[in-house]
């Protein structure tokens, strides 16, 4: 395999084609890929959701599928049914748009909490299980969810136990003038998309993968990371704090940045400037936070500020 930084930052500039003027968003998303995680997008419409999963699928080699979650979506929608066929006499697996490297959930607060919970094993454990036969998922495997955050009307807000298995929660946001200029420079004649290419392919994904969780972090950064997390869980303005995952996530999350950035060890603002994105959706606030209207970005800048940031050890790769 080539230099794993020359892989990951080629896609970084590949997908930035597509989406202009979101560095720091773009970086997460490739950070919740090399960390080998799901990701949540949660913006209002027009902001580029969808191409950042199609962008990230194309500069990387995966198969893609997207599946528009509504109402009257079934389970069976999602990971597939079997059918029987007259002429066989028997019953033939039709697999569902689960079954890609790289899917792309759209909207997926719309669908009933019932077609929700089927992604679950499916993000959980890489597998999806239907009449008691249990098929594995290609690797790698990523599931980019979206929902808009403004409109709540016919919608069903994603259990806890489904935003935990998210390792990033990331808001695009809208862009500054001069990037709304250049995306309709850039899209006058056709979609920037429609041009794109591959940079990287799955087999090499999935070594990067390999090479991000061998990259050292420190105990002491450890401790950190579950200081930080065991203070959302102190925290006076929070009535639920982040779970294990949480600190996982973060573990996991500082290794992705510190491949990306060149490194073979984990320093703290590895962890603080993903701690927003890794922990913001696993913090249900209390209901005298809310009536002040406190949010988790709040919370979370404050643990930032009360737990004292460890010197690390860097060098014991």
């Amino acid at each position: 395999m080539d230099d794993p930084r020359k892989i990951l930052n080629g896609v970084l500039a590949n997908v930035e084609k597509v989406i202009l003027g979101k560095t720091s968003e773009v970086r997460q998303a490739v950070v919740a890929l090399v960390a080998d995680g799901h990701l949540l997008i949660e913006d209002v419409p027009g902001t580029g959701k969808t191409m950042l999963a199609r962008a990230l699928a194309v500069s990387t080699g995966c198969s893609f599928n997207r599946i528009q979650f509504t109402p009257d979506l079934l389970p069976s929608d999602v990971t597939g049914v079997s059918v029987y066929n007259q002429k066989t006499t028997d019953f033939e697996w039709r697999q569902g748009p689960i079954n890609s490297q790289i899917v792309l959930a759209d909207e997926i607060n719309r669908a009933t909490p019932k077609t929700q919970s089927a992604l679950l094993e499916a993000m959980e454990e890489r597998q999806v299980t239907v009449d008691g036969v249990t098929r594995p998922l290609p690797p790698p495997f990523m599931v980019m969810a979206t929902q808009n955050p403004v409109e709540y009307e016919g919608t069903f807000p994603l259990p806890e136990a489904q935003l935990d298995r998210f390792l990033l929660r990331i808001h695009l946001g809208y862009p500054d003038a001069n990037d709304e200029i250049a995306v309709l420079e850039g899209q006058q004649k056709r979609h920037p998309i429609e041009s794109l290419e591959s940079v990287a392919s799955p087999e090499e994904i999935r070594e990067v993968h390999e090479v991000a969780r061998d990259i050292w972090v420190d105990p002491a950064l450890k401790q950190y990371a579950v200081q930080l997390v065991a203070a959302t869980r102190a925290h006076d303005a929070v009535y639920l704090g982040a779970s294990p995952r949480g600190s996982l996530a973060l573990f996991r999350c500082a290794q992705a940045s510190a491949l990306l950035a060149g490194r073979d060890y984990v320093i703290p603002d590895d962890m603080k400037a993903l701690a927003h994105a890794a922990l913001g959706h696993r913090i249900i606030l209390s209901p005298s936070a809310q009536v002040r209207n406190q949010d988790a970005r709040t919370v979370i800048d404050d643990v930032l500020d009360r737990v004292a940031v460890p010197g690390s050890r860097a060098g014991a790769s």
